[in-house]
């Protein structure tokens, strides 16, 4: 692979490279080509100098996926400015926080989040634009609402025959250590963490993309996860965009149907979802086929059973465009059943770990050679170890360090030196074992783990795990009441009403999963009683459960 010098470069030599390749689509609606986007982070540098923006300045963007999204942020870090992603779920007030905390100057924001903001709510701001259109729609300088009204006049005066490659020249950042990007892990006031992530952790996890996940010029890519979180922006954004991959936005909520539908048009060459996406289509599409008493029983004949897993498998692939190498699961653990029926199949999955605070790469395999029920070995440039006497049998803390760890939390330093240790390493907070072969198995989230009166050590997620594989389970949730383990429950009532059940059938049958269970679980973990919820669990962007709000709802 060609040295690169620093992350910018990686993206200037793309958008040279490939400049009359397609770049960026929204589906269903217009392409942009990689000159298109160099024209448009053009115009964007012209505004920020008009409105006095400096280099090391920050610059938000919140809004759903989307072309112009990227353009945006390709336009900040290019021009030296630090990029503040946003979640486009977080609430007004979180996104006024957010934006105030970080000192923000600019704020590019797409049409529904933008109804609901407030400009006088976020006083620092020079200006808000608009991500549809590029549409100022909000001036605090006199040079900001002259460039608005004469941007292409001034564009044209300084490119007066035609804009070329040779026009481009970004500013390359000074040290691997400066910073690029604040990510916010949260956007509540009082837990508000903005994640600094320096030139180094982008440039160290995109490398890792380019040996282990080879992207080709021309490859379509679908960018699923949001651009907010760090997973999507690292995996899918990045990655294609410095290897002049074809970048897709769905611009909707990723819904199985939405998600079938584009995958089979598009073929993406790599997929990167969280777990929830892809159990939702295997469970609803391709179990069913196969989890009948005659599927059953073809799948144990020697003869007969490789062609039919050939079959399955292909139907499977062909749910997701049928084109990928792998898919990379990360954000949350995989559900046990749906991932032994992939690996039996041979289906190409692979399991991801990593955090925002590096940026987010920790550890991955290959489909070829993950371990089952692991996340794969530590990342190139990066180590990993467990805080246990005895690393292979007894969870630890997972703590890591190098080229991907961040350079701390903006603004707090306390909260700094609560996860990183004298020595540099990450403490992760969640349990996990490390295999001889240095494969890791992650346990459990370490305030997560809930202690018994008798001092013994229970992994909720584990129980879960199970759980969710028995009928009628949609998902669920283990805590601790009084010393007892109660099962929250979310039922999947459609199938139930599907096979004749009532409510109190429903009951009766989630109970017997209570008693079945058991069966298989020491003494200490036994669940005592199950409680039907009446609703899915809140989650997350990264789709995993907010625990915290289900503690005592038993």
């Amino acid at each position: 692979m060609e040295a690169k010098n620093t992350f910018i470069e990686l993206i200037e030599n793309s958008i040279k490279k490939n400049w009359n390749q397609d770049a960026l689509t929204d589906y269903l609606g217009a392409t942009l080509q990689y000159r298109d986007v160099a024209r448009k982070v053009e115009k964007i540098h012209i505004a920020m100098q008009s409105a006095g923006i400096r280099e090391g300045d920050k610059i938000a963007i919140c809004g759903r996926n989307s072309a112009h999204w990227t353009v945006s942020f390709i336009a900040a870090i290019t021009y030296g400015a630090v990029a503040v992603p946003i979640l486009h779920e977080f609430k007004p007030d979180q996104i006024h926080n957010i934006v105030n905390h970080s000192e923000s100057r600019l704020l590019f924001v797409g049409d529904q989040v933008w109804e609901n903001l407030n400009e006088e709510a976020m006083p620092l701001l020079e200006g808000i634009i608009e991500l549809k259109d590029f549409d100022i729609v909000l001036s605090r300088s006199a040079k900001l609402t002259y460039t608005r009204e004469h941007l292409n006049e001034i564009f044209g005066h300084r490119f007066p025959s035609r804009f070329t490659p040779e026009d481009i020249c970004y500013r390359k950042e000074q040290s691997p250590e400066e910073l690029a990007i604040i990510n916010y892990t949260s956007g509540t006031t009082g837990y508000s963490k903005g994640v600094m992530l320096p030139y180094r952790s982008l440039l160290s996890n995109i490398l890792y993309f380019q040996e282990k996940i080879i992207l080709r010029p021309g490859d379509n890519v679908v960018s699923m996860l949001p651009l907010g979180h760090v997973f999507g922006l690292a995996f899918d954004f990045l990655h294609g965009i410095t290897s002049g991959a074809h970048l897709w936005f769905l611009t909707r909520m990723p819904t199985p149907k939405i998600i079938i539908e584009s995958f089979a048009k598009i073929r993406p060459r790599i997929i990167c979802s969280v777990p929830l996406v892809i159990e939702k289509i295997i469970k609803k599409n391709i179990l069913p086929k196969v989890d009948n008493r005659l599927g059953k029983l073809l799948l144990t004949v020697p003869i007969i059973s490789d062609h039919i897993k050939q079959q399955i498998r292909t139907q499977a692939k062909e749910m997701f465009g049928g084109n990928f190498e792998e898919i990379i699961i990360g954000g949350a653990p995989f559900n046990a059943e749906v991932e032994n029926f992939l690996r039996r199949i041979g289906f190409p999955y692979t399991t991801a770990y990593g955090m925002t605070e590096c940026g987010p790469i920790i550890s991955h395999e290959h489909w070829t050679r993950i371990k089952p029920a692991s996340c794969g070995k530590a990342a190139s440039r990066m180590e990993v170890k467990v805080m246990s006497d005895d690393q292979e049998n007894i969870p630890g803390e997972l703590v890591c360090r190098g080229e991907n760890l961040m350079l701390g939390y903006y603004k707090n330093e306390e909260a700094t030196r609560q996860v990183i240790d004298k020595n540099g390493w990450l403490h992760t907070g969640d349990m996990a074992v490390i295999d001889k072969e240095g494969n890791i198995f992650i346990k459990g989230r370490c305030k997560n783990m809930l202690l018994t009166a008798t001092g013994q050590n229970i992994y909720p997620e584990e129980i879960e795990s199970k759980l969710n594989n028995m009928p009628y389970v949609s998902e669920s949730l283990i805590v601790l009441l009084q010393d007892k383990l109660v099962a929250l429950v979310y039922a999947d009532k459609d199938e139930a009403y599907h096979n004749g059940l009532n409510e109190t059938d429903l009951e009766k049958a989630i109970d017997n999963n209570r008693i079945e269970l058991n069966k298989q679980l020491p003494a200490y973990s036994q669940i005592a009683k199950v409680k039907l919820y009446p609703e899915e669990f809140e989650k997350t962007a990264k789709k995993s459960i907010k625990r915290y709000l289900y503690q005592n709802k038993a």
